[in-house]
């Protein structure tokens, strides 16, 4: 039901992650009976995990690592890793950059051009690891980049930006049609970002095999503030679901909606799930492993923009290695480490027993899920506080 905002002007009224629960069924399960693999186009993974194409999370040795525990690492064609030979220094100077300089730093760093030599290069390099390979381009570079990455043997291409249409209008240049570039690529492509129903059925009409759900949620993502544009990621990714199940049936074809942004617990990864999602794009919790190349920080690809950055540079921390954050074990409280456990319990404390099951499950708007009687923890600063 729409609210009215003023005298002409009404608004859905829109969802984020805080603010809904995962509703217990009559059944639970044991955690082991549980299945949360998942299978896009030739693809099985054991995680439903895909690392966000971002320099401050994934490089071609943290993609190889999350490729062996069951992921997969979207490397970013258009970043540090295809500006510079041994990026390295830079890694480091943008970790060490005060605050204040960061932004106009970063802008200069990213002048460097990127190299086409080295896109083949990080892409050969990741699937010498005999990984399941994913790489980003953003829509206005496709067509010049897009075969190199055919040719490096890529798996999986991601076109990605703070907001991907179906149908771009520019009367400068010609806009990449994504319908006839997908029907002619011989890779799977991956699409998005979206953030609502009408959206994610025109990607899902392109023939992408995934649309990424999220607008501004990210942790780095500073889209909502300086654009003014975004959904709450709860509702965005429902409307996607209802998308899906609209092209399904006009189609008979299943494209995966991927929840991309705003998730920083196997709770939200839970609840992402819940929502619809069949999969997650995670960024921060990433970028804060041990192996993570950016140091304790994070930014996105829109942080370094020359004219406009939609980005911030965020200390995230070191929590653990790769395999304590996504697999665990985990020795803090907080829900930041082993998030796949933490998902792989929600369901079968809920009852169900995969991904495909738990999409169906109950869910309520409970805006107090996380203070309710967590005073002490707020106060003390621990667990939920």
């Amino acid at each position: 039901m729409d609210i009215e905002i003023g005298i002409g002007k009404t608004g859905r009224r829109a969802w984020g992650l805080d603010d809904i629960a995962i509703v217990p069924s009559r059944r639970t399960r044991d955690p082991d009976d549980v299945d949360i693999s998942w299978e896009i186009d030739a693809y099985h993974l054991e995680l439903p995990l895909l690392a966000s194409a971002m320099d401050s999370a994934v490089s071609p040795a943290t993609a190889i690592e999350i490729g062996r525990l069951g992921g997969i690492g979207v490397l970013n064609l258009e970043g540090l890793w295809t500006r510079y030979q041994d990026p390295t220094p830079y890694f480091e100077e943008i970790a060490s950059l005060p605050a204040e300089k960061a932004t106009r730093r970063m802008q200069e760093i990213y002048l460097e051009p990127i190299k086409p030599e080295l896109i083949g290069l990080r892409i050969e390099e990741m699937k010498s690891a005999a990984i399941t390979t994913a790489a980003s381009l953003t829509p206005q570079h496709v067509a010049k980049y897009s075969d190199l990455t055919a040719e490096a043997g890529l798996d999986m291409l991601v076109i990605q930006g703070t907001v991907v249409s179906a149908e771009h209008v520019s009367t400068r240049v010609e806009p990449l049609d994504l319908k006839r570039f997908i029907s002619g690529f011989h890779l799977p492509v991956i699409v998005g970002g979206c953030a609502s129903y009408s959206t994610a059925l025109h990607l899902m009409r392109t023939g992408a095999v995934g649309v990424l759900v999220g607008v501004g949620p990210g942790a780095a993502c500073t889209t909502r503030g300086v654009l003014g544009v975004g959904v709450p990621q709860a509702t965005a990714i429902a409307d996607a679901a209802g998308a899906r199940i609209q092209y399904l049936d006009e189609s008979g074809r299943y494209v995966h909606v991927i929840a991309d942004g705003g998730m920083r617990t196997g709770g939200d990864i839970a609840k992402a799930i819940a929502c619809g999602a069949d999969a997650v794009m995670l960024g921060s919790p990433i970028a804060a492993a041990t192996e993570a190349p950016g140091r304790g920080h994070h930014w996105g690809m829109a942080t370094f923009h020359p004219t406009l950055p939609r980005g911030a540079r965020v200390e995230v921390g070191e929590l653990g290695s790769l395999e304590e954050i996504l697999r665990g074990p985990a020795h803090e409280n907080d829900g930041r480490r082993n998030l796949f456990g933490g998902l792989t319990v929600s369901l079968a404390t809920t009852g169900y027993a995969d991904l495909k099951a738990f999409q169906k499950a109950e869910v309520m708007v409970a805006p107090a899920l996380k203070t309710e009687g967590k005073a002490l923890q707020i106060s003390q600063h621990i667990g939920m506080g």
